[in-house]
């Protein structure tokens, strides 16, 4: 027999009645009321471990109800329901400590769930096979990784980051190459100076020789002023040319003369100038095939290959998730004042995944959990979970529905309504997110 006593608040008189029958069957004591202020009478007399309440009540609302419980007690947990939730009311609620935030109509199992969590949670006991892991203490780096596949990176990026050597990376998407780069380009010479990254897949292929070279005004339509590009922006520092094997053969040819002689001439420009920049390239092709297959020039080809370094994805090198995961949930629990904890059957879960998307599918992985674990508690069901929603699956849309417009608005509460942060852990493009924005009305 459950002895706790659990305090409802629920101006529907169905509702309400259902509720307290349901939980009492379940061994509960429970006190229902059907206002705020009887709520608020109740929490001043008596403290209560768990309330559940209902937002949108009278005069006065859950929220105030959720502040006087925990004013009341500050380890009780808050249940909040509600059938016309807002973006406003789940980033009050998850400012203001709510245990939950449930939409109606709900399975009524869905609330006794809750409920047991709150009570795990607040008992803070877990049984054995979930032992929640400590975090280690990592050394400070740009790179995570101990590997020997890592290690070997790391002696390479000693020895030519102090030159001025161009430097090849290779590597599947989301291995961290422009990290790498970044690591070469902070111990080098040129720290002091910028490192400027740029996408070539995502530039037209005719606006690339101006974005990198400059452009002087009235070279084309559109070009209303002189502009200096990237390499001269750059000047003493470093480009990072990312997806270099996606660049047409024509602008192959340019990139080589730059190469080669360290000359920029803006679009329109009658004469070359020199500037001083270094190179390092990155693809998530071999380039080596492409030159084979006649689509990327071989002279450009050895003029970038001075120095190769190729990234292993991040199934070839399992040892390193776990220092990936404990990072990244350092991070994040920092960045979001959360204190999520992770169990020893979630870092397994971890571990065991081949994880296509590598490090940066594991980050945003981390991320989404750091802000939506059940309990702030990572365990093997959330990861399992957190993956299935974000790699690509077969899914019932009564399933989607169910879930997707309450992970949308707790995202967005964790990140103070910033999209592009919550598109990114949500797994998604933020012109999605606008898309399923508007859908559900937000």
């Amino acid at each position: 027999m459950n002895l706790e006593r659990l305090l409802v608040v629920e101006d529907d008189a169905a509702v309400r009645s259902t509720l307290v029958t349901f939980l009492e069957l379940e061994g509960y004591q429970v006190d229902a009321v059907a206002s705020t202020r009887e709520a608020l009478e109740r929490l001043q007399s008596e403290q209560y471990p768990i309330v559940i309440s209902d937002i949108y009540l009278d005069e006065r609302t859950g929220l105030d109800v959720l502040e006087a419980a925990r004013d009341s007690n500050p380890e009780c947990a808050v249940i909040l329901m509600t059938a016309r939730g807002s973006m406003e009311t789940v980033m009050a609620a998850t400012r203001g400590g709510a245990f939950d935030y449930i939409a109606k109509p709900f399975d009524l199992d869905r609330i006794l769930e809750t409920i047991r969590r709150a009570q795990a949670a607040r008992a803070g006991g877990r049984p054995e096979e979930e032992e929640e892991e400590e975090l280690e203490e990592l050394p400070e780096s740009e790179m995570i990784g101990s590997s020997p596949q890592m290690i070997e990176i790391y002696k390479i990026v000693s020895r030519v980051a102090p030159t001025d050597a161009t430097v090849l990376l290779e590597g599947e998407t989301g291995t961290g190459k422009e990290l790498i780069a970044r690591m070469i380009h902070r111990n080098s010479q040129r720290a002091d100076y910028p490192f400027v990254p740029i996408d070539c897949a995502s530039i037209a292929p005719s606006l690339l020789e101006s974005e990198l070279f400059g452009v002087l005004r009235g070279a084309f339509t559109g070009a209303d002023r002189d502009r200096i590009g990237v390499f001269e922006a750059a000047s003493h520092g470093t480009v990072f040319l990312d997806e270099i094997g996606d660049i047409e053969p024509n602008f192959q040819l340019k990139l080589l003369r730059f190469l080669q002689d360290h000359e920029v001439r803006p679009v329109g420009a009658p004469r070359s100038r020199s500037v001083d920049t270094r190179v390092i390239a990155a693809t998530n092709k071999e380039l080596r095939k492409l030159v084979d297959a006649g689509k990327f020039r071989d002279d450009l080809w050895f003029r970038l290959n001075v120095v190769r370094i190729v990234v292993p994805p991040l199934r070839e090198r399992r040892g390193d998730v776990p220092l990936l995961v404990q990072h990244f949930l350092r991070k994040y629990n920092e960045r979001y004042s959360q204190q999520t904890r992770l169990t020893s059957a979630g870092l397994k879960e971890f571990s065991e995944h081949t994880w296509p998307g590598n490090v940066r599918q594991v980050q945003h992985i981390v991320e989404r959990l750091s802000i939506l674990a059940p309990d702030g508690r990572i365990d093997d069901a959330a990861v399992r979970e957190a993956i299935a929603a974000t790699e690509p699956r077969e899914q019932s849309s009564e399933s989607l529905a169910d879930t997707e417009a309450e992970q949308v608005r707790r995202v967005l509460a964790a990140t103070g309504g910033n999209k592009s942060r919550a598109a990114k852990v949500l797994g998604i493009e933020r012109k999605t997110l606008y898309r399923k924005l508007e859908r559900m009305g937000l």
